[in-house]
């Protein structure tokens, strides 16, 4: 960085370089915001991942003021990454541009090449094949490549779980039909009521047969061509209206949930999914 203290007049015009200018400000030694200097890479990746699900959020509700706001917030995140990279002297943001660039230049050689692919279904498969061979050629450096290999630990878990299952699916651990999906969800559940039934329940071991359920359901959706986040944000939003429905209704008699019964709430439930 220039000596001196930065303006807002002395920062590029450009968006991008003065987004970039911004945020190596706001890392100066000498100048920048305390709590700027003070971050990681570990201590700024939860704020990375509650960005991409605000863009989401904002693309659900079809707010677009909203979506160009998050995808600024979620820009800024990739800068953030970048500028520390580049004061450890590890890559600048022009790497990650330029490395983004040439992947999606490979990715597509029926767009910058002489391939000849006609639908999204073999694009699909074009794309996976690549990313394969990418992934082998990676092994051949860094030992035997694994079919889960690239799978990130830090993805949601209902996410990761249809992921995984995507992986092992493209080397024939999958079942063919949707019959023996549910059989396997069923049976997993017969196991989750055996452990809630024992004389002596053991919290481990509830966990461990509930998290196979999940697991079991993900591979439901996943069978059924049922993106299991979507479907789950749905649902959520469902109950989120209904419920307010339900403390509507009691509000009108100047009362709350809690000062009303069970089947009395279960019966505003029954009116709220005549009207949401």
């Amino acid at each position: 960085m220039t000596s001196g203290k930065p303006t807002p007049e002395s920062l590029p015009k450009e968006p991008l370089p003065r987004l970039l200018a911004v945020m190596a400000w706001l890392r100066d030694r000498q100048h920048g915001c305390p709590w700027d200097i003070d971050q990681t890479f570990r201590t700024i990746a939860p704020y990375t991942i509650e960005e991409a699900y605000e863009v989401a959020d904002a693309i659900e509700r079809d707010d677009m003021p909203a979506l160009k706001e998050e995808l600024g917030d979620l820009l800024l995140q990739v800068v953030y990454h970048s500028q520390i990279a580049s004061e450890a002297k590890s890559f600048a943001f022009d790497d990650v541009a330029a490395a983004i660039a040439d992947k999606m230049v490979d990715r597509h050689p029926h767009v910058f090449g002489d391939m000849d692919i006609k639908t999204a279904d073999a694009q699909t498969v074009s794309w996976e094949a690549r990313k394969a061979a990418e992934r082998a050629a990676k092994g051949a450096t860094e030992g035997a490549p694994g079919a889960l290999d690239g799978v990130a630990r830090a993805l949601p878990a209902l996410m990761r779980a249809e992921k995984i299952q995507k992986r092992a699916a493209r080397v024939g651990f999958d079942w063919a039909t949707i019959g023996p999906v549910i059989d396997k969800i069923e049976e997993e559940l017969r196991e989750l009521r055996v452990e809630l039934e024992a004389e002596t329940i053991e919290q481990e071991k509830v966990s461990g047969e509930l998290g196979d359920v999940l697991f079991a359901v993900a591979n439901l959706a996943r069978h059924c061509k049922v993106d299991p986040e979507v479907a789950l944000r749905a649902t959520n939003d469902k109950f989120e209206k209904r419920f307010r429905h339900i403390e509507r209704r009691l509000a009108e008699s100047g009362r709350k949930p809690s000062e009303a019964s069970l089947e009395e709430m279960e019966a505003l439930w029954e009116e709220a999914k005549t009207r949401v």
